[in-house]
């Protein structure tokens, strides 16, 4: 295998640990090609057996569809994309899976590229709320940064970024489309931070009405989506599983563990996220 990957991050790191038999080679901050070497990631885009891409939209366009179309458009590689389950917007709380509407929520770059991707051929990966060593609401709570906000009725779907890995290496195989990779219990906000600080044996924060919260503009917004994400074709189509269903198993095993994040994927790898 010759992956390439647009901005390894920290999903895109973890996907990349996995592959230990693969060369990797990928732009981003810490990767070993610069994205505007264009003679560079042309040559690599037309060795690679798999591309992937975890660069978000930017000033209302896809900078990797922007630059790298054209080779995109002509490669027979294996093409993915880690887009959001933000696309789907808002639905009061209802289950939505990859057969629902598209592009009315806030994040109408991100449904844009969404759409450019799956037009290519790609495995569209889209993701909740992700967590995972090194950034997980344990981690807010110790530094005392979490907080909890009051939004009766408002759930969200997280993933590991462990079951991402597992997910996207699962999608070399199956069919082009889009894919959900979420796990199996939305919950609200204000129970995930509980249940961490009863780990940690910490009491939790108070819970903040939403409409004195001090948010930025974009925590506002997220605020105002309520959504349960399906993750049933994954599943199905993927013969994917979630090794954390839930938060709470989530939370016990990085409690548990003193497991360092992926810094760096041996010589040819690199960095770049997008949540």
């Amino acid at each position: 295998m010759r992956l390439f990957v647009f901005g390894l991050g920290y999903a895109a790191s973890h996907i990349a640990a996995r592959l230990a038999d693969a060369r990797i080679v990928a732009t981003g901050r810490a990767g070993d090609i610069g994205f505007d070497d264009a003679d560079r990631v042309r040559f690599e885009l037309g060795q690679a057996t798999h591309i992937l891409s975890s660069v978000p939209p930017t000033d209302g366009e896809d900078p990797v569809l922007a630059r790298y179309g054209d080779a995109l458009i002509a490669t027979r590689a294996w093409r993915g994309y880690l887009s959001s389950t933000g696309v789907y917007g808002d639905t009061g709380g209802a289950w939505v899976d990859e057969g629902a509407p598209t592009g009315g929520g806030r994040r109408s770059d991100r449904t844009a590229a969404d759409a450019r991707w799956l037009a290519l051929g790609a495995r569209v990966f889209r993701l909740p709320g992700i967590y995972g060593p090194g950034r997980s609401p344990l981690d807010r709570i110790r530094t005392g940064a979490a907080r909890r906000i009051a939004v009766p009725g408002q759930v969200f779907s997280r993933v590991h970024v462990d079951d991402i890995a597992s997910g996207v290496i699962a999608g070399f195989d199956a069919p082009a489309g889009a894919y959900n990779l979420a796990d199996d219990e939305p919950a609200a906000q204000s129970a995930v931070i509980a249940f961490g600080c009863r780990l940690l044996g910490i009491a939790p924060p108070p819970e903040i009405p939403l409409a004195t919260a001090d948010l930025s503009p974009a925590a506002r917004a997220f605020y105002a989506e309520n959504r349960r994400v399906a993750n049933g074709k994954a599943k199905r189509l993927l013969g994917w599983r979630p090794r954390y269903p839930d938060y709470r198993l989530g939370l016990r095993a990085l409690n548990a563990s003193t497991s360092p994040t992926p810094a760096s994927i041996a010589p040819a790898a690199a960095s770049s996220d997008q949540r």
